[in-house]
């Protein structure tokens, strides 16, 4: 591991869009994000590499693939963000809060500024969309992906040879990636290692010329010793392939003191009862077996820490089957379950009355679960808006 250390540069901040290349050929169009949060400069410096390096190959492209910059101000500054978190503003009611406002803080402009415009991107272009967010961690980790759990996502994600998380945003309110997904496109985050370390830099370089061999936008003969970019994942992954979903997050709540205490790994195995940080002083304990996953070192953020588990195969392969025979088109006949609107978007169930019915029942089935109260929960589906016909044609499907 290179333990040499960088610093943002106040030039990476200067516009909206990185670089914007379009291939003499038709064909899909990727969209990479990096600097969401602005103390995550890597993304940034990786896009820049990559694109230099793609400009040099136009003739080769195909379709059109777009570098973007999330947070302006706070990459500007290094810091996670201004006033509040940019990546936790993507639903629905609070862009239409924050759009009828007459005054608006520094993430709420910046979160206008990207939703025209990603409008305007999916109003002028054709498709098949990819998009990509970067990020690192503030504690040693593997490289990983993200993903809401629909299948198109999930088919997409194994062509890379990292670990795959399940389930985050079941436990984050408002991630640009959710809101994107919910669109019905392919849409995947990126963690490529520490905030400081150059490798995060050269991982998110692998990543990206991956991305694009996968979404047919270059060939593989059409990049320089392509393999080696395989292989530097593989690598730097430890040669995990697992997926896994995310079972615990400690938040941290209001005016809490929390502190982790030094030396975890994001994916390091841990075991009930470890002692892994101390909240208002008061010890705070693993309630579960299983891997801890991006614990917080770091001044700015509300999630202490996550917990996750493996996924066993067998559970993924029943999940891919009933997702298919669509066997939850059956729910609504059940007694408890209901739909919460006319658009059928979202499912309500009564857990007094529909006891049976439970989370991993509804993840298996592509369900993201929101726990209302004591009695409700509330289910968004994530199959039915993902636009599969869109995909079909392409080489991962």
């Amino acid at each position: 591991m290179n333990t040499q250390t960088f610093t943002p540069k106040p030039e990476m901040a200067t516009d909206r869009v990185i670089e914007k290349l379009k291939g003499e050929k038709p064909g899909p169009i990727v969209l990479f994000f990096a600097g969401i949060h602005g103390n995550e400069p890597a993304g940034v410096l990786a896009l820049q590499e990559v694109f230099v390096c793609l400009s040099q190959k136009r003739k080769n492209l195909r379709g059109t693939i777009y570098a973007i910059r999330g947070n302006l101000r706070a990459l500007s500054q290094g810091r996670r963000f201004m006033d509040m978190d940019l990546n936790r503003l993507w639903t629905k009611s609070n862009i239409k809060t924050v759009q009828n406002k007459k005054v608006l803080l520094e993430e709420e402009k910046e979160l206008l500024e990207l939703l025209d415009f990603l409008k305007e991107t999916l109003k002028t272009e054709k498709g098949p969309f990819y998009f990509i967010d970067y990020h690192t961690t503030s504690s040693k980790t593997l490289p990983f992906i993200t993903i809401n759990d629909s299948m198109i996502n999930r088919k997409f994600a194994r062509q890379f040879p990292v670990p795959i998380v399940l389930g985050i945003e079941e436990y984050l309110e408002g991630p640009m990636l959710s809101y994107i997904n919910q669109l019905g496109y392919v849409a995947i985050g990126f963690e490529s290692g520490q905030h400081s370390d150059p490798d995060a830099v050269s991982n998110a370089v692998a990543f990206s010329y991956k991305i694009l061999v996968e979404a047919g936008v270059l060939g593989k003969l059409d990049i320089e010793d392509y393999n080696k970019y395989t292989m530097q994942l593989e690598q730097a992954a430890n040669y995990v392939r697992d997926i896994f979903e995310v079972v615990y997050l400690h938040r941290i709540i209001g005016v809490d003191v929390f502190k982790m205490l030094p030396g975890f790994e994001s994916f390091q195995k841990i075991k009930r009862g470890t002692l892994l940080a101390t909240n208002n002083a008061l010890p705070v304990l693993s309630a579960y077996d299983g891997r801890l996953f991006m614990p917080l070192y770091q001044n700015q953020g509300s999630d202490g820490f996550f917990i996750i588990r493996k996924i066993p195969a067998i559970a993924l392969k029943l999940s891919a089957f009933l997702r298919k025979i669509k066997i939850d088109n059956i729910f609504t006949l059940l007694p408890g379950v209901k739909w919460e609107n006319r658009d059928k978007e979202i499912l309500r169930v009564d857990l007094n009355i529909a006891k049976f019915m439970t989370k991993p029942l509804f993840h298996l089935l592509g369900y993201r679960v929101r726990q209302l109260d004591s009695q409700y929960l509330r289910l968004y589906n994530r199959e039915k808006a993902s636009k599969k016909k869109m995909y079909r044609n392409e080489g991962w499907w």
